[in-house]
């Protein structure tokens, strides 16, 4: 794998050229609109095919796959723009296998809601173990909340991926997100209410599995949450279903250092199937905004996390959504646009900017102005990605969790491909 960043007078061609891949295949997969107009230190991912194969009349996707000796799911992977078509035709050329060695193989896990594109759903399962659909909340009497979730958990499964029930607090503000939790720890007869609502729900719906989300746990609810999840953990389990751990983390939190609020990890990590710590980097109008924390932060706080929490247990977020912000930025006040890689190449493209890329942070960055404003754009990228999953191996961590895959990303999965082999787990 090469990762490429357009320069002055690079065209499509050239760059093709330059790495003796075909134009077509550099053109779809890395998924650019419009071949014609690159944007000036935009990353584009290229991968050297070893096999390829020329489809004839007859032939099957899973009688190619058969025939080679890899899984169907293998072979969507290497050649996504399939998953969303009905046909295959004779003539077209599909990549069996990437030159280059995997590393290691691990768990990949995504996040959607319910109402994801069709499409794009199908283009990213094959490169996911779980999905975790984006969810279901729990009020402070410990009812939960239905989702229309049918078709998503159906589809899931078509392609051989763990659907989990995803499980937050039923909150319109902090406070009352707290009192929903006290509620719920401190009276034994909504927990056990609460734990046969979500037996319920597991067991009509075709999950295998929930994630609860952590959110900050007042001090004096600390034990009676560890001593919650233990009960829920060991409840579930024994109906055969699976219980991970979702712990959201702020900027500010990796950065103080207090990322785990004073809970007893090591204690819950031995409950629990496994832990998602996942930055969770919405618009916030106070604090210190998304996308400035440090690699070498992220490093420090796996480096603590992996010492805390057995590695094989540790799944991490990446955060592939990018913000538009307004200068200057006022704490308390501005307030981050969330947007796709696809709308951050599309902004920089209308205001003729030039994608620069920040090594401190590993985020490309551009700024530019729109009338008597000045904004800047920060967002991840292939180079950003690449050096991420640098981490992954370095601390031997089970996988990563993607907030989230609503919108179809191409060259993050063209790195992860390259690189991993993808567990599936049904």
């Amino acid at each position: 794998m090469t990762i490429h960043v357009v320069q002055k007078g690079d065209t499509i061609n050239s760059i093709a050229d330059q790495y003796g891949v075909s134009v077509d295949r550099l053109i779809l997969e890395n998924g650019i609109n419009d071949p014609d107009i690159l944007v000036v230190g935009e990353a584009l991912v290229i991968l050297y095919p070893e096999i390829t194969y020329t489809i004839r009349e007859g032939d099957t996707l899973d009688g190619i796959a058969d025939r080679y000796g890899i899984s169907i799911f293998q072979l969507l992977r290497n050649n996504p723009y399939l998953s969303d078509r009905e046909y295959i035709y004779p003539g077209e050329t599909i990549v069996i296998s990437y030159e280059g060695n995997k590393i290691r193989a691990i768990a990949t896990n995504g996040y959607a809601f319910p109402y994801i594109n069709i499409n794009v759903l199908r283009k990213t399962l094959p490169f996911l173990t779980y999905l975790s659909v984006y969810s279901y909340r729990v009020s402070a009497e410990g009812e939960i909340n239905d989702i229309n979730d049918t078709e998503i958990i159906r589809v899931a499964k078509e392609y051989g991926v763990a659907p989990v029930m995803m499980l937050l607090a039923l909150s319109k503000s902090v406070e009352e997100e707290f009192n929903v939790i006290h509620s719920i720890l401190s009276n034994q007869e909504i927990q056990e209410r609460f734990f046969n609502n979500l037996l319920r729900i597991l067991q009509t719906k075709g999950y295998i599995g929930v994630s609860i989300d952590t959110p900050y746990i007042l001090p004096m609810d600390r034990s009676l949450y560890e001593e919650f999840v233990i009960t829920l953990a060991d409840r579930i389990s024994k109906e055969g279903f699976k219980v991970f751990n979702t712990i959201s983390i702020r900027i500010f939190q990796l950065l103080t250092g207090t990322i785990f609020m004073g809970l007893d990890l090591s204690e819950l990590s031995k409950a629990v199937d496994g832990i998602t710590l996942i930055s969770y980097e919405f618009g916030y109008s106070e604090g210190i905004p998304p996308g400035t924390a440090s690699m070498d932060t992220f490093r420090r706080f796996f480096e603590y996390s992996a010492r805390v929490i057995p590695p094989e247990k540790i799944n991490v977020g990446i955060p592939v959504i990018g913000y538009v912000w307004k200068y200057p930025y006022i704490p308390n006040v501005s307030q981050g646009m969330a947007i796709s890689y696809d709308s951050a190449i599309k902004i920089a493209i209308e205001n003729n900017a030039e994608i620069q890329y920040d090594e401190i942070t590993n985020a490309a960055y551009f700024q530019y102005i729109s009338g008597n404003d000045e904004y800047i754009v920060r967002f991840w990228d292939a180079r950003s990605i690449d050096n991420f999953l640098k981490l992954i191996s370095e601390f031997g961590l089970n996988g990563i969790s993607i907030w989230n895959i609503m919108s179809w990303f191409p060259q993050m999965w063209l790195v992860i491909n390259s690189q991993y082999d993808i567990e599936k787990v049904l």
